[in-house]
């Protein structure tokens, strides 16, 4: 049993016909990065909104932050099944994401704005992934990405309903 405890995980061949695994993969990673830091961020917002729109604000970040955590995990597992490493180093999300951090001294509009446009520019992201996918025989990412990206668009158009005034 120990001997198991000793494997190091790399990328490997598949054979499902999918081709160009590789650049699926690293266009995958990317939108797992901006995901993984979309989730911190929306997660951070949630802690320390104030105002009176605190607990609808509040509810929906909830509601957000904890579909993306779950979608992380279908993003890698998708990146793996392709036979390639998910990334495995905060640098790494870093330095693929186009997410930034603003911290929280924002008011409530701002943190709400700020979330709809990161959302904006994830649906951005997944769609240059479809089109990637496009004629590589890999319906499976296909369908991952527009789940992904409706949902984005989705979020996106909840926040800037609240944010109106």
């Amino acid at each position: 049993m120990k001997d198991g405890l000793k494997v190091v995980p790399s990328a490997s061949e598949v054979s499902t016909g999918v081709r160009d695994t590789d650049a699926i993969a690293q266009g995958l990673s990317g939108v797992l990065a901006d995901t993984y830091r979309l989730v911190f961020k929306t997660h951070a917002y949630h802690w320390n909104v104030e105002g009176p729109l605190f607990y609808s604000i509040h509810k929906l970040t909830e509601d957000q932050y904890e579909n993306m955590f779950k979608a992380a995990d279908e993003l890698a597992e998708r990146i793996r099944a392709l036979g390639q490493l998910a990334p495995a180093a905060m640098a790494e999300i870093v330095q693929k994401s186009k997410i930034e951090d603003r911290g929280v001294d924002l008011t409530a509009a701002e943190m709400v704005e700020d979330l709809a446009a990161d959302h904006e520019r994830i649906a951005h992201r997944l769609h240059a992934l479809v089109t990637l996918v496009d004629g590589r025989r890999d319906p499976v990412t296909e369908d991952l990405a527009t789940e992904r990206s409706a949902f984005h668009e989705s979020a996106a158009w909840m926040l800037r309903a609240i944010a109106k005034s």
